[in-house]
C-alpha cells in the first residue's frame, strides 16, 4: 500500500506538470501547443491497474501456496528437538535439521546416527520414529603420531599463525617427518565438545569421556594422522609414516621401523607391514598385547592400563591346553589335575581364556578365588606326599 502523503505529494507534482505546455510533433509542429495532456488522470488509471493486477497475481500466489504446501511431519519437529544439535555431520548429513527429516521419511535412515546424542538420543529418535535402535559399537578418535617436539626434530623455525592448516602451507609443515602430526592444536580448536587437549609435548590428548567421534578433528587434520576407530581396539600402531625404517629412526624416536616384530609375534596374524609401516587389522586383533612389548621403537600403544590376569577355577580338566599356548610359560599343571598360572608371569594376554576348551579360565582376577585355587593345589601336593612315603 501507498503511503497517503506520498500520494498526496505525487499527484500535486503532477498537476503542476500538467500545466507546462508541450510541444506538438509532425504536422504543425512549429505552433506552439496550446492543449495541455492529463497526467493526473494517466497516473491514477495506472495505479489502479497496477493495483487489480497486483491483487489478481496475490490472490493466484496464495491459492497455489495453499493448494501445493507441502505438510510437514510434526515428528521432524520432535526428533531435532532430542539431537545434540552440534551440527558435526558425523551422521552423514550436512545438518540436524537434514538428518532428522531423513530419518523421519525415509525408512533406510537409521535412528542411532547421532552419535554425540549416545545411545538416549537414539532411543529417543527411535520411539518418536517407530523404528528398532541398535546397539552401536562406542567409537573414538585416535591420534596416530606420538612425535612431539620432544621426540621428533623441526626442519625450520616456523613463524606465522599457530594453526596446522597454516603451517603446512609453508613447505607442507616444520616437522622433521613429514607424516607427523605438526602440534598446532587445530583439531582441539575445531572440537565441540572439548573432547581433545593439547601435551606438554604438543601431541593432542582425548578425552575418552567427553568424545563423541563426530570427527571434526579428523576433517581438520591436514596431515590425517587422527581416524575415528572402535574404542575397544586398544592396541595401535600410533605412527603414520611412509618413511624407511633408517629414514624414520632419523626423523623421530618412536616412530614405526617396519621392523616386523609384531608381525613374527602375534597369535592372531593382526598386524601387516605395508608400505614402511606397520598397521594393525582391528578386525583379527584380540588386543592381546603381545606386540606392545616387542616393539623396539614402542610404536605400538597399549590403552589398557591395566590387564587382569587369568586364573584357573575348579572346571578345570588338566587338559593342558593353556600351557601349549601361554606365550610366557605361566600355566603350568599335570594332565587331569587342578592346573594353575603364575600371576607373576601372566600378562593378560587372555589366549589361554579364549583357548580353553571347557572355559575354566577366566580373565577376572577375584583374589579369593585364586587363593582357595592355591590351597587346594597345596593340600593336594600334601597327600600325595603323604601317600608316597607310605
Amino acid at each position: 500500500m501507498f503511503d497517503l502523503n506520498i500520494t498526496k505529494i505525487l499527484f500535486d507534482l503532477i498537476e503542476l506538470i500538467n500545466h507546462i505546455p508541450l510541444p506538438m510533433l509532425g504536422v504543425g509542429g512549429a505552433v506552439e501547443a496550446k492543449e495541455y495532456v492529463n497526467l493526473a488522470q494517466v497516473v491514477k488509471f495506472t495505479v489502479i491497474f497496477v493495483a487489480g493486477v497486483s491483487a489478481v497475481f496475490g490472490v493466484g500466489l496464495a491459492f497455489a501456496a495453499k493448494k501445493f504446501a507441502v505438510k510437514l511431519d510434526p515428528r521432524i519437529e520432535e526428533v531435532l528437538g532430542t539431537l545434540a544439535n552440534a551440527h558435526c555431520g558425523a551422521c552423514g548429513f550436512a545438518g540436524c535439521q537434514q538428518y532428522a527429516e531423513a530419518v523421519v521419511l525415509n525408512p533406510d535412515v537409521s535412528p542411532n546416527l547421532c552419535t554425540p546424542g549416545g545411545a538416549a538420543t537414539a532411543m529417543a529418535v527411535a520411539q518418536i520414529t517407530g523404528k528398532k535402535a541398535k546397539e552401536l559399537e562406542p567409537r573414538i578418535a585416535r591420534i596416530f603420531c606420538q612425535g612431539g617436539i620432544s621426540m621428533a626434530g623441526k626442519r625450520f623455525k616456523y613463524e606465522g599463525i599457530e594453526d596446522c592448516r597454516a603451517a603446512i602451507l609453508a613447505g607442507g609443515g616444520d616437522k622433521s617427518c613429514s607424516y607427523g602430526c605438526l602440534g598446532y592444536g587445530t583439531c582441539v580448536k575445531v572440537c565441540p565438545f572439548d573432547a581433545m587437549t593439547m601435551s606438554e609435548d604438543y601431541i593432542p590428548l582425548v578425552d575418552p569421556k567427553k568424545c563423541t567421534a563426530c570427527g571434526k578433528c579428523a576433517q581438520a587434520c591436514p596431515k590425517k594422522v587422527i581416524e575415528i576407530l572402535p574404542a575397544k581396539k586398544e592396541v595401535l600402531v600410533r605412527c603414520h609414516s611412509r618413511d624407511k625404517g633408517a629414514e624414520t629412526r632419523k626423523n623421530c624416536n618412536i616412530g614405526c621401523i617396519a621392523c616386523g616384530a609384531c608381525v613374527k609375534v602375534c597369535p592372531y596374524n593382526a598386524p601387516v607391514v605395508e608400505n614402511n609401516l606397520s598397521s594393525i587389522n582391528i578386525d583379527k586383533c584380540k588386543v592381546c598385547g603381545l606386540c606392545v612389548a616387542k616393539c623396539p621403537t614402542h610404536a605400538i600403544l597399549d590403552y589398557i592400563p591395566r590387564r587382569p590376569k587369568a586364573f584357573v577355577t575348579e572346571k578345570c580338566i588338566g587338559c593342558g591346553i593353556c600351557m601349549k599356548v601361554c606365550p610366557v610359560n605361566a600355566a603350568h599343571g599335570e594332565t587331569k589335575k587342578l592346573h594353575v598360572i603364575e600371576q607373576e608371569r601372566c600378562i593378560g594376554c587372555g589366549i589361554c581364556t579364549a583357548k580353553c576348551p571347557v572355559t575354566a579360565i577366566t580373565g577376572t582376577f577375584n583374589y579369593n578365588e585364586v587363593k582357595e585355587a592355591a590351597l587346594r593345589k597345596a593340600a593336594s601336593l600334601k597327600k600325595e606326599e603323604a601317600v608316597a612315603s607310605v
